[in-house]
């Protein structure tokens, strides 16, 4: 049975104003999973990774249980380290456009490195190596030494996973990676995300607009409106009925 990397219970997130995000969400993650979390505008998926990976403090009695220890109120050295291992993929790429694809690679690394090495890029010729590496795997081995701002958006979401993958992470989050992208680009990325999941067991949890690429892609969906988990299970799973009931509209006007 693979090891569960992420597990949450009863997490719930109240803005000022009494404005419930969150409602006791509850559901793990195992290694070499591939899971996608959807649902419509508001629902509560970018609240959800932003309570995973510390950005904004949850409600008391929450829990985030990630590789065996429990972040939510853990110190500030403590959650550096875990940051380390939970690669982020963003849907505007985060990267410096002015630097090459090489160097924004090792901006994965600089978590490591001290302050010092990291200002003046003073990295190791093993993760130089192993950056060079990670880019031949994602089909860029010919965009090496180009500036982000050279690339096209698919190419720079490539840029992003292989800066995620330099630091090892035990897993990845993926807010909308292709949400700015084109559908050949989205389904390159889609491809890559699900191989590293499988191949590495890194697993991968991904938030997506697009119901027919989570179908495609995902090991297992999770559903989501108004905050709470209305859907967890595999896509074929996923019934008609279930999408109307997750966006509250008709699944043709969905899918359109």
């Amino acid at each position: 049975m693979s090891k569960v990397i992420l597990s949450i219970k009863n997490l719930s997130k109240t803005y000022e104003g009494k404005t419930k995000a969150l409602e006791k969400v509850s559901f793990d993650v195992s290694e070499g999973e591939l899971v996608s979390v959807i649902g419509p505008s508001g629902a509560g998926k970018s609240t959800l990774f932003r309570c995973i990976n510390q950005m904004i403090t949850p409600d008391r009695q929450s829990s985030i249980v990630f590789d065996g220890k429990e972040i939510v109120g853990m110190g500030k050295r403590e959650l550096r380290h875990i940051r380390k291992q939970i690669g982020m993929v963003f849907q505007h790429y985060n990267l410096v456009y002015r630097l090459t694809a090489l160097e924004n690679v090792l901006h994965g690394r600089l978590g490591y490195y001290s302050t010092f090495k990291g200002a003046l890029s003073l990295y190791s010729r093993e993760d130089i190596l192993r950056a060079m590496e990670l880019l031949d795997l994602l089909g860029l081995e010919d965009r090496k030494f180009f500036r982000c701002n050279n690339l096209s958006g698919g190419q720079k979401q490539r840029v992003g996973i292989a800066r995620a993958l330099i630091q090892d992470p035990k897993m990845i989050l993926s807010d909308e990676p292709i949400a700015s992208l084109d559908p050949q680009a989205s389904k390159v990325i889609m491809e890559y995300l699900k191989d590293i999941s499988r191949s590495m067991e890194i697993p991968c949890l991904v938030n997506l607009h697009q119901v027919d690429v989570a179908i495609k892609y995902s090991d297992r969906i999770i559903g989501m409106s108004r905050g709470e988990i209305v859907f967890n299970g595999p896509p074929e799973a996923l019934t008609d009925e279930v999408i109307e009931l997750i966006y509250g509209a008709k699944i043709d006007e969905i899918l359109a």
